[in-house]
């Protein structure tokens, strides 16, 4: 997910899994396949701390998207205490949040 209408849209209008280290918000998408976006401010830090984020994410994402709806359009928000979660943590929570919001089988 690139544009900045898909991520506006996917979190106006989806649902919401919150997490003491991210949010997840999950909205059904019309097309065929299932789209990840990821949004992480400066309030997470340095930029070696966000891509660090970013980069742990995606991977943990990576092997989630099978157990998604298909067609279903997400977007994680990495929040401030990401920075120093751990691999498992970051992990855990994006579980927890994507169950919250229902859509993790």
């Amino acid at each position: 997910m690139r544009d900045s209408t898909d991520f506006r849209t996917t979190v106006r209008r989806g649902t919401r899994g919150v997490q003491p280290c991210l949010i997840a918000h999950v909205a059904s998408g019309s097309d065929e396949r299932t789209t990840v976006g990821f949004v992480v401010s400066k309030a997470v830090g340095s930029a070696v701390d966000r891509n660090r984020v970013k980069r742990r994410l995606r991977h943990l994402m990576r092997d989630r998207v099978d157990q998604l709806p298909v067609g279903s359009r997400i977007v994680v928000r990495a929040l401030p205490s990401s920075a120093s979660a751990s691999w498992h943590t970051l992990g855990a929570q994006l579980d927890a949040a994507l169950q919250r919001s229902s859509v993790l089988r």
